[in-house]
């Protein structure tokens, strides 16, 4: 994947949105002519917990644009992964966040396709082994999930944990991944 900006303050400049479904239900993808920022999911679940409530039924902002090309090679890369011939996306990202959890993010980046990581995991590569919650609120704040693979983020007893998509579309992830199928 291209690189993840450090640190991105939004810049004047146009912000397009598309949406497009996707077996884990609607999906809104949000950036600007440089890079993917945001992937929301569009239908609630009863199961994601509050730190993804930002992510769901969020109106379009009034001066973004609708515009389906600037996210072509994302939708691309989206269904080829749903396809299950996908493993690693390239796609020019920026995210925005504090320095913690721009790091949580960066190692979420770092867990392979097929493989999952425990909070616990998470928090002792970045260096803070007590830092558990703060990875799991973290974790749920990701921007663009699917992409930056939360999903791949479970309990230390090897237990499914919450998801902004719902704990079934993260179990549907994870066995994709494992190759247990495609969700196309």
């Amino acid at each position: 994947m291209s690189g993840v900006a450090t640190r991105v303050t939004k810049e004047e400049g146009v912000m397009f949105y598309t949406e497009m479904e996707s077996p884990v239900g609607g999906l809104r993808l949000v950036g600007d002519e440089r890079a993917l920022r945001q992937v929301w999911f569009l239908d609630g679940r009863p199961d994601c917990g509050k730190a993804t409530e930002h992510r769901h039924r969020r109106p379009v902002e009034k001066e973004w644009v609708r515009d389906e090309e600037p996210f072509a090679e994302a939708m691309r890369q989206l269904r080829a992964y749903f396809a299950g011939k996908l493993r690693e996306f390239d796609l020019p990202v920026e995210m925005e966040g504090t320095e913690f959890q721009l790091a949580v993010w960066r190692e979420l980046r770092r867990i392979p396709y097929g493989q999952t990581a425990s909070y616990l995991e998470i928090a002792r590569r970045i260096g803070n082994e007590k830092a558990v919650r703060a990875v799991g609120l973290a974790n749920g704040q990701n921007p663009i999930p699917i992409i930056v693979p939360c999903h791949r983020v479970i309990g230390s007893d090897g237990s499914l944990t919450g998801f902004g998509g719902g704990m079934e579309n993260k179990r549907k992830l994870l066995e994709l991944e494992r190759g247990q199928g495609t969700l196309l």
